[in-house]
């Protein structure tokens, strides 16, 4: 919880893309004074200017579309600003009314309360990592996407590989076997094959640029130790410290699973106990890649080539951590497998003790 001084003033922000209200909560005061200005930084310089230089001013508001800019802004003009998570915000379960100014004031009650929790801002460098990592997410997707596309074309017309598996090297000489009569068709067939093959190029060049981070000064710690266990990549684990940032600010594995959203949903009163699904919150880029990770562990326990190169040089005790968690995660993939019918579910709960391993690991 974001814990404000009795005698700091108190200006809470609901931003938006052309505008922000203000509301701006005196010492001793129960009444928050609300503005409106715009977004750019002339407007907030000036807004940072009538609430006085030199006082002791504590802002907020959450996070959003907006980013992280504005937070950056206000410390720059000497005011602390916290960016708060939008999901943990008190709320009463009567209230149906939302506008900017009630939100404003409600944001600025609550900070004063000490109700309100910060989110991690990662630093210029910190984020830039990682919208490139997400950039690459969205170009796999755009991959996946152009795949289907040819795939439902080729269907349409009755052409239907039958020899193994699809995007294979066979299946690429497959594709480039087809002919078709109709001049539109051929087309058509150009067109397809020509968008997924430029997805395929923007992904290679993307993961060639990523790669120049890997031993960069802020990522190659933790690049080099979360690679040092099975299933994590390089370009997974600089995925996962550049969404992550700060280890310490989760005191617990279970805080980072629940940040992780891997954790079970439940909703229990009385006598009752009822659990659901995982809650899938927090981190979805995070979570993605903990799943992808963690279906490696329905194989025995090894160490293979591509695990011995990203290991090498690796401190003894980092790689004995590894193996320990390689055993525990891999004998827990088979007892789950066993009991479960849907291994979607025993794959969810290895990468949510595998959270817990990479948590371990960092905030040690």
């Amino acid at each position: 919880m974001i814990s404000v001084p009795s005698n700091s003033t108190v200006l809470a922000l609901d931003v938006h893309k052309f505008s922000i209200t203000a509301a701006v909560l005196e010492p001793g005061s129960d009444s928050p004074v609300l503005d409106r200005l715009g977004t750019d930084e002339e407007s907030v310089r000036r807004l940072v200017s009538r609430l006085g230089a030199g006082r002791s001013i504590s802002a907020c508001y959450e996070a959003g579309p907006t980013g992280y800019e504005l937070a950056r802004h206000l410390e720059g003009l000497g005011v602390h600003c916290d960016v708060v998570a939008p999901s943990l915000i008190p709320k009463a379960s009567g209230d149906m009314v939302k506008t900017d100014r009630r939100d404003a004031r409600r944001l600025a009650h609550l900070l004063r309360a000490g109700q309100l929790t910060a989110v991690n801002v990662p630093s210029p460098a910190e984020e830039a990592v990682r919208d490139l990592c997400r950039a690459r997410t969205d170009m796999v997707i755009d991959r996946v996407r152009a795949q289907h596309r040819l795939d439902k074309f080729l269907l349409r017309h009755g052409r239907v590989y039958l020899e193994g598996s699809n995007w294979t090297a066979r299946h690429e000489q497959w594709l480039a076997a087809q002919r078709f009569d109709e001049p539109a068709l051929r087309a058509t067939f150009g067109h397809y094959r020509g968008a997924l093959s430029a997805r395929e190029a923007e992904l290679r060049a993307i993961e060639v640029e990523l790669g120049d981070y890997y031993a960069r000064e802020a990522f190659a710690s933790g690049v080099a130790r979360l690679s040092a266990y099975r299933g994590i990549t390089e370009l997974g684990a600089l995925t996962i410290a550049s969404e992550v940032c700060d280890w310490r600010r989760f005191p617990t594995a279970g805080a980072f699973m629940s940040f992780c959203g891997l954790v079970p949903s439940e909703h229990s009163s009385g006598q009752q106990t009822w659990r659901g699904g995982i809650t899938h919150a927090g981190n979805w880029h995070l979570r993605t890649h903990l799943v992808e990770s963690a279906w490696v562990y329905k194989g025995q326990p090894c160490i293979g080539v591509t695990l011995q190169r990203r290991q090498r040089g690796a401190d003894p005790e980092l790689i004995a951590r590894s193996w320990r968690a390689q055993l525990h995660l891999s004998k827990k993939f088979r007892r789950l497998d066993e009991k479960k019918s849907n291994r979607k579910v025993v794959v969810t709960a290895i990468a949510r003790e595998l959270a817990g391993f990479c948590w371990a690991e960092m905030a040690a």
